[in-house]
């Protein structure tokens, strides 16, 4: 199986394109956001941390955490960012080296994996990863789908504030893929760059 890492900050296509892709047969898709969210549970491994490091205000009433309360923290403070992903990145690789087992055994033959940290934050194995991908999309389009998607103004521009030095670094396994176009354009155009990739150069799975 082959472990493909879609990178991008917001507003890049990340998710529209794995989960396009991951309609084909024999791939899967993971979308580490998601993983994330799942430790901030009551009873997730991030849950006690994250009340001991920003206290009882991130709650809803029923004890869940507020995302939206949560990423106005973050997004406001790097420091504050810096804790939360010290705290939930760990437990997010250890989700996906479990799902990559699962998907392995279910014989899928591509898993994309989409974070917009995915080749920034220290708690990632870039070991683990055959492949990455950073979708490139100017600002002023990344703002127009942010828009788009019904983000308010005051979000999106934090988001793009707090992701204006993700740049993709120099990695050998790494591609920088356009990602201007329609979804049905991109998906295809990072489907071509997957598959000319380990056609090039195979990969022991």
């Amino acid at each position: 199986m082959r472990v493909v890492g879609i990178a991008g900050p917001a507003g890049t296509g990340k998710s529209t394109v794995a989960r396009m892709l991951a309609r084909r047969p024999g791939f899967a898709h993971v979308d580490c956001d998601a993983l994330a969210w799942d430790t901030y549970r009551p009873g997730g491994p991030a849950y006690l941390g994250l009340l001991a490091r920003f206290g009882q205000d991130i709650l809803h009433p029923d004890g869940t955490v507020n995302r939206e309360k949560l990423g106005a923290l973050v997004f406001a403070d790097p420091g504050a960012r810096k804790d939360l992903e010290d705290l939930v990145h760990p437990w997010v690789m250890e989700a996906l080296r479990r799902r990559a087992a699962e998907e392995k055994r279910r014989g899928t033959q591509y898993l994309l994996v989409e974070g917009a940290l995915l080749l920034h934050s220290p708690h990632v194995d870039r070991n683990f990863f055959h492949l990455f991908l950073w979708l490139s999309v100017p600002e002023e389009e990344r703002r127009r789908r942010l828009r788009a998607a019904g983000l308010p103004e005051h979000a999106i521009e934090r988001r793009l504030s707090a992701q204006a030095d993700l740049v993709p670094p120099l990695l050998p396994n790494l591609l920088v893929v356009n990602g201007i176009g329609s979804p049905a354009e991109v998906a295809q155009r990072v489907l071509q760059v997957i598959q000319s990739y380990f056609q090039a150069a195979p990969t022991s799975s």
